[in-house]
């Protein structure tokens, strides 16, 4: 039989790596940075490879450490796995999702309490984070997504969505039936590296109307949800995509000022790797978030207007 490593300094390296640093490996796992590098020294020695290059107090992979890391993530998880599965309610599942930032800036984080209700507690890490993301090196097991980003993981396209003119209650009363005319416009740009957002030209030119020098004017947000924050304070009215503006317009604090919406060029999707696929959490995770997606982007408020431009 083959002699293995130090399970423990294995532990130690794999935090280390993951995280990027070996005080937070040292948090993670409680003890001190000190024995976290010595641990990772013992594994080295036993092995019989150099697993970081130590320059400057910096510690970063070799080539080996790069290799090894993706395999010992996907054994601690399942070694994690087999233990919950047998523990029962000892343990709680560890969930990490990942999804656009303006999803996890309110729209996301505010509904998460219902999967707890619905599911019981677990350990979810919510990321909110741009294209491309690092699926190993980072744990994920579910990534929602605009766009079919990857391919080399199992992908599915969940809902499409559409964007919408919205505006607060207060803003539109001030303009009473002169429409869009009337109101100042509120731009979204998702910046070079971001999806091309359908634009107030787009819409206006969908719309057959006269352009004018208001599309130059307003306020102007690098996120779908700043620009919906805007709108709900009175400043304007967006363009917001339903999922994000469906609640605000079934409570009341916002309002469709003109029945023309814009369809999104490319549907949202979700990623699960293959690692996490077979796990309870996640597929639960799954069904729900997908149920909430769709429930959003049908609320008849969407197929609701105050008066048209």
């Amino acid at each position: 039989m083959v002699a293995l490593p130090s399970l423990r300094g294995l532990q130690a390296f794999e935090a280390a790596a993951r995280t990027g640093s070996f005080a937070a490996a040292a948090e993670e796992l409680s003890v001190s940075a000190a024995a976290v590098s010595q641990l990772i020294r013992t594994v080295e020695e036993q092995m019989g490879r150099q697993l970081f290059h130590r320059v400057n107090r910096r510690a970063v992979l070799t080539e080996a450490g790069v290799e090894m890391l993706p395999r010992l993530s996907m054994a601690f998880r399942e070694i994690g796995s087999v233990a919950r599965d047998v523990g029962g309610d000892a343990f709680r599942p560890r969930l990490v999702v990942s999804v656009p930032p303006s999803m996890a800036m309110g729209w996301l984080s505010e509904r998460i309490a219902g999967f707890v209700a619905d599911h019981g507690a677990a350990d979810i890490s919510l990321r909110g984070d741009d294209d491309p993301v690092p699926f190993d090196h980072e744990l994920i097991d579910i990534r929602l997504s605009y766009g079919p980003h990857y391919r080399e993981h199992p992908t599915e396209e969940i809902v499409r969505d559409a964007v919408y003119p919205v505006c607060a209650p207060m803003l539109a009363s001030a303009t009473g039936s002169a429409g869009l005319a009337g109101l100042p416009l509120i731009h979204t740009d998702w910046g070079p590296t971001g999806a091309s957002f359908p634009s107030w030209r787009n819409w206006f030119e969908a719309a057959g109307s006269e352009l004018g020098r208001m599309l130059q004017r307003g306020l102007s947000a690098n996120s779908s949800r700043a620009a919906l924050d805007l709108a709900i304070s009175g400043l304007g009215v967006a363009l917001a995509q339903g999922v994000y503006c469906a609640q605000a317009l079934e409570d009341g604090r916002l309002l469709r000022p003109a029945a023309r919406s814009l369809e999104l060029r490319q549907p949202y999707c979700l990623t699960i790797p293959e690692r996490s696929a077979r796990r309870d959490i996640v597929a639960a995770f799954r069904e729900w978030l997908i149920g909430e997606c769709v429930r959003a982007v049908k609320s008849p408020a969407l197929g609701t207007w105050s008066f048209e431009d």
